[in-house]
């Protein structure tokens, strides 16, 4: 049989670079059988057998049983023992083993093999009768659980049972009498609920368990963890078939769980558990308490000895903090696993920096030891791990922007603005937000929204802000007139606290602390290690004095997206935004423009002399007109009361700008070709703001203008000639040198198709690739929220669009609109700002295809330098 058709290899067959063959798990037990240490024999049923398991609908081909079964008797040849021999009985473990690593997410089976007549001969063999009923009883109960989906706790019931009955504290006291009573009502039980005796013929234990691990990997954790992490559901598991060691054959055997360091700190320390006479669910399961591993030096030193040394040999060989799974059976040691521990972003920094310093690894190598998405962990506020521990959530909604948030319930801007100027900490609950809610949300701690996803405004704005966010909290049932709102038969009143956690979606009807995140040294010395080695620059979205200031802190170097439209919603602007709008003619809009300058201006300013002379990319206003205006009736009224116009003038003006598609309407450089007036006055605004902090600050800032929505050369050459015309007179005007830079947004595909075009009169594409997303897939990406849980569910798709950028279609688009654009101008600048400019995946995408910088939200902005470094070692430019 060729290796491509080979889908069963001994352990001694593989070696660690098979990862996406053999797994994680799979690999690593192949490499630590090559280096000679003491790993119990076995074979590993690659992943790619998965895959063809879910392809013939569920079913082990005829094939890869035949595979099993002969990999089966190399390994029965190896280890003198025999699957059901009452003489001599070989007992197994059945584990998944993903290619990426998910502790807890699939499933387990330990000692496989045993039925009526193997357990009398393990008992006969080893002397120890107790021991093999423990075994048989655990056995009947896993594989009850895990492979015919019967649920455990009632098992855990007959057993709590028998012991009550003989006066048993412990599980370890039951005698093997008693674990006979409890081995003959479990197989009752088993009858009754399934209707046949429980399966005593080994071969069809070991295939029913490989299909229940190879189902595992589709099971509801497992898909949450995946799409948490990044891990497509192609990929598949392995299943690893494995000599059962034992240590629950007395006081001599034990089991345990170790780190070569602190996953938690980072320390150089050995961490871990074990626990003697046990078997490995009852470290994790919490039924006794286990101890700490330094104390193993007291009870068996040499054993102790053996570990220590291992585990050193482990950590070097693979050049990382490894996570450890052992068993000593009757005083010999065996190493189950390893694989490179889990660990908090604080340590993940320690480790990093520690092992370089240790001369195990180069910074290339330590720059890949961190998940950049970990890095959140240490930007945002954390909960009380305590309190936090004693809550439980009322609802979860979407992990929209991370960190915690604690505060009393508000429903509207206004009031959440109030209250906080009163020195409360609020909390912004809304169906959704809107542009609108802008300083409401400035005010809060976090926001709750009901509708929306991971990137409608809300999410959004909320990462621009470093905020707390949940949204598309659908169990919430908002009742705004009465100021409350209900989950389930919870309901929270206005000026109730909740607590909102933005790393899971969780929602808490209590009030939780929080504490601010401490960043160690180790931040600092590892980002430098990824700005020297980076390629990519990394620019911030930002509107504001504060969020740019935020950025810089975090490593900004430039601006690659400022809204202007979120600078016209603040108390004294708004007005004079909806004089403009209602305005009947050019002459009135212009008056409501000239109030408008020196406002917009002295954003502008304050944004320059933040960024310190960095390049700052301004976009054009982009939003339809009618985001500006109330929609109910009541706002209307009160709106056309305070600015002199009749209730019907007014509302006959919100419904002229009503559009049936906003989002595909009147927007964008569509305004701007309608009122031209309105690209004069922000260009003179960005201009003359530019010439005034060059002047009193000394920088030499090129302002990049940039035209949002063209998808026709001509539009952009239009709209261009104004903002050229305008910019060059202030010039004149002020008797000043300035040189700037006009460009677009390439969001829409058919700016992509004709980049080339679009580059005759483009200085720069952005690429703002939240609504190329939605465009190319045609997906509002407010809406889609409702039903992308469908797609991910079917399998359709593994991720959400919005999130991370599709390659294979949107990212076809950007990399041709790259390349068109290079052969009309080669020295055209090209960077990213939609919301995937901070998602890592993406990140690299953009490296690859050779974009200059990725810009971002100011919270994620360590997250993409560190993402770039990543991709810059993974594939050098």
């Amino acid at each position: 049989m060729s290796n491509s058709n080979k889908f069963v290899y001994l352990f001694s067959e593989g070696n660690a670079s098979m990862k996406n063959l053999l797994g994680g798990k799979g690999a690593n037990l192949a490499e630590m059988t090559n280096i000679g240490l003491p790993v119990p024999q076995g074979f590993t049923v690659t992943t790619e057998a998965c895959t063809k398991y879910y392809e013939d609908g569920k079913m082990i081909n005829e094939g890869i049983i035949e595979e099993i079964f002969s990999n089966l008797a190399k390994l029965e040849e190896i280890t003198g023992k025999k699957l059901g021999d009452s003489a001599n009985p070989l007992l197994v473990s059945v584990r998944s083993g993903a290619r990426a690593s998910m502790p807890g997410m699939m499933d387990t089976i330990l000692n496989l093999g045993l039925n009526d007549e193997t357990v009398a001969g393990l008992a006969s063999l080893t002397g120890n009768e107790r021991f093999a009923y423990d075994s048989y009883r655990r056995f009947i109960q896993m594989f009850s659980d895990v492979v015919m989906e019967l649920d455990k706790s009632n098992f855990e019931s007959i057993l709590e049972d028998v012991k009550d009955e003989v006066g048993a504290q412990l599980d370890t006291d039951l005698t093997s009498e008693n674990l006979k009573e409890v081995v003959a009502r479990y197989k009752k039980f088993y009858r009754e609920e399934m209707g046949n005796d429980f399966p005593s013929d080994p071969k069809v234990q070991l295939l029913e368990s490989v299909k229940a691990v190879f189902r595992s990997w589709d099971n509801p954790r497992a898909n949450i963890y995946r799409k948490l992490h990044d891990i497509p559901s192609s990929w598949g598991t392995a299943v690893n078939v494995q000599q059962m060691v034992f240590g629950n054959m007395g006081e001599t055997s034990g089991t345990g769980v170790a780190f070569t360091r602190n996953p938690a700190t980072g320390e150089n320390k050995i961490f871990g558990e074990y626990l003697m006479n046990a078997q490995g669910e009852d470290v994790v399961a919490g039924i006794r308490t286990p101890k700490d591993i330094e104390t193993l030096k007291d009870v068996m030193p040499a054993c102790y000895d053996e570990f220590m040394k291992i585990a050193n040999t482990l950590e070097t060989h693979y050049k990382d903090m490894q996570d450890m799974e052992f068993t000593i059976e009757q005083g010999k040691l065996f190493f189950l696993q390893t694989r490179n521990g889990k660990r908090t972003a604080p340590a993940a920094l320690k480790i990093a920096v520690e092992l370089v310093e240790e001369g195990l690894i180069t910074k290339e190598e330590a720059i890949l030891k961190v998940d950049p998405k970990q890095l959140d962990q240490l930007l945002h506020p954390m909960f009380d791990t305590d309190e936090l521990k004693a809550s439980k959530e009322c609802a979860i909604g979407l992990p929209a922007s991370p960190g915690a948030a604690c505060g009393r319930v508000y429903f509207t801007a206004e009031e959440a603005k109030n209250h906080r100027a009163l020195g409360e900490k609020v909390v912004l609950v809304r169906a959704e937000t809107s542009p609108e809610d802008i300083e409401g949300m400035i005010a809060s701690e976090g926001i709750l929204t009901a509708r929306g996803g991971m990137t409608s405004h809300a999410a959004v704005v909320a990462r621009g802000m470093g905020k707390c966010c949940v949204a598309g909290c659908g169990a919430l049932k908002i009742n705004e007139g009465d100021k409350f709102f209900t989950v389930g038969d919870i309901r929270i009143n206005e000026g109730d606290f909740i607590s909102l956690d933005g790393e899971t979606g969780k929602v808490y009807a209590t009030e939780i602390k929080t504490v601010e995140p401490e960043i160690t040294g180790y931040f600092g010395t590892f980002m430098a290690w990824a700005d020297e080695i980076r390629k990519l620059k990394v620019r911030t979205n930002a509107d504001n004095r504060r969020d740019s200031e935020q950025a810089i802190r975090f490593g900004a170097e430039g601006i690659g997206l400022c809204r202007t439209e979120h600078m016209f919603f603040e108390e004294d602007r708004i007005p004079v935004v909806r004089q403009m709008i209602v305005a009947k003619n050019e002459e009135q809009r212009r008056n409501a423009l000239t109030k408008l300058l020196p406002m917009q201006k002295s954003d502008f300013v304050e944004i320059y002399e933040a960024m310190k002379g960095l390049p700052v990319t301004v976009r054009l206003l982009d939003p339809p007109l009618h985001e500006f205006l109330p929609q109910h009736e009541e706002d209307i009224k009160s709106l056309a009361d305070q600015m002199g116009l009749s209730f019907e003038d007014l509302k006959s003006t919100v419904e002229e700008l009503h559009e049936f598609n906003p989002m595909m309407g009147h927007r964008g450089c569509r305004l701007a070709v309608s009122y031209p007036e309105m690209a004069e006055m922000q260009t003179r605004a960005i201009i003359e703001a530019a010439i005034e902090v060059n002047a009193s600050k000394g920088y030499n800032i090129v302002p990049e203008i940039m035209i949002p929505l063209a998808g026709e050369v001509k539009e952009l050459k239009y709209v261009k000639e104004v903002v050229t015309a305008t910019a060059d007179a202030v010039i004149s005007e002020k008797g000043a040198e300035l040189k700037y830079l006009v460009g677009t947004m390439i969001e829409i595909p058919r700016a992509a198709l004709t980049a080339d075009e679009i580059a005759t009169e483009a200085e720069f594409f952005s690429f703002g690739t939240n609504d190329l997303t939605q465009m190319t897939f045609g997906f509002s990406r407010d809406d889609a929220a409702k039903f992308l849980k469908d797609y991910y569910d079917k399998k359709i798709f593994d991720f959400d669009p919005f999130q991370k950028l599709d390659q294979t279609g949107v990212g076809k688009l950007v990399d041709m609109a790259a390349k068109l654009g290079r052969t009309t101008r080669p020295d055209i600048k090209l960077g990213i700002c939609g919301e995937h400019g901070g998602d890592p995946s993406s990140v690299e995408f953009c490296h690859e295809v050779g974009l200059q910088y990725v810009s971002c939200s100011p919270f994620r902005v360590p997250i993409a330098r560190l993402a770039a470094a990543q991709a810059q070692v993974k594939n050098p430019r």
